[in-house]
């Protein structure tokens, strides 16, 4: 491997399209009102994705000292834990982490000289959530909002604030809309992992809330994106009706998430995904809807 394909497999990079996507989202919904800018387009592209991949260090550090991955099957299931497996010894390892932080940092300190001190402000605040999600934050119930608030308002209407320098009702409630996908991924995980985290201590929402009441949550928030894409309908943005062609994904989701998850992997299963189950369904679903947003508001921008 090169040097840049082993950090594209330590940042996780396939769920890095979670951030650029939402991203994109923000900078698309300004350019539909009007608002252009190219530098501070690549400064939030490249600054965002690349806190997104330290998040992700930082996450395999922490949870790698605490001893919580440490012949952890399942964590395994969904990409290479870089230092469980000894991909990179633990210098190089804090050494590319320590990198990646700081040209993250270097393109908010570029959009604060530009853009101001509210910029500074989701700066630091996005600097919190990136060193202290995987503790204590996730700990104690409060990583799935935290993933909420980030991959929506913060990502989302943040970027469009950056390049508009204004926000408004409709950015507010489409980075929601946008911001439940992620949520609904990373609660997906938090149930299929459930045993293991309680095993391990680690307090998250499924385990505080118990299986039924996480599933619930699932639904409610499923339920809330959906009657929120409605109402922005009725107001006018009938890009958003591409939406709706991502319902094949959202029906298997949807039935799994009213019932317990099966003991064994069903026959028609992929092997390689088991023993995720609800995280699977969840990614395609946000996946397909995230994807179908973005071509909305490409058709938005052009017509």
């Amino acid at each position: 491997m090169t040097g840049f394909q082993r950090w594209l497999v330590m940042v996780r990079a396939p769920v890095l399209v979670m951030t650029l996507s939402a991203t994109m989202a923000g900078i698309l919904l300004a350019l539909v009102d009007g608002y252009f800018q190219a530098d501070r387009l690549i400064a939030l592209l490249t600054g965002l994705t690349l806190a997104h991949a330290t998040n992700n260090l930082v996450n395999d550090w922490v949870d790698h000292r605490q001893g919580v991955d440490r012949e952890n099957y399942f964590r395994r299931q969904y990409g290479t834990h870089v230092l469980e497996d000894r991909f990179v010894s633990q210098p190089v390892f804090l050494i590319i982490m320590l990198i990646t932080g700081l040209v993250a940092a270097a393109c908010g300190f570029y959009l604060y000289l530009v853009a101001g001190t509210a910029v500074l402000t989701l700066t630091l605040v996005g600097a919190f959530f990136v060193l202290f999600y995987t503790w204590p934050l996730k700990h104690v119930a409060l990583g799935e909002i935290s993933v909420l608030l980030v991959w929506g308002p913060m990502i989302v209407a943040g970027s469009y604030f950056v390049i508009s320098e204004s926000v408004n009702l409709t950015v507010m409630l489409l980075s929601l809309v946008f911001g439940i996908g992620p949520t609904l991924v990373i609660l997906g995980k938090h149930m299929d992992k459930r045993p293991q985290d309680l095993a391990r201590s680690i307090r998250t929402l499924p385990v505080v809330c118990g299986a039924l009441l996480s599933r619930q949550i699932c639904l409610g928030l499923l339920a809330s994106q959906w009657l929120m894409l409605a109402a922005l309908t009725l107001l006018g943005n009938y890009w958003l009706l591409l939406c709706l062609t991502s319902v094949p994904a959202m029906i298997p989701m949807t039935r799994a998430l009213m019932t317990e998850p099966p003991s064994e992997r069903p026959a028609d299963y992929p092997e390689e995904t088991w023993p995720l189950w609800y995280a699977a369904l969840t990614f395609r679903y946000c996946r397909d809807f995230g994807l179908l947003l973005l071509v909305g508001l490409v058709l938005a921008v052009i017509f």
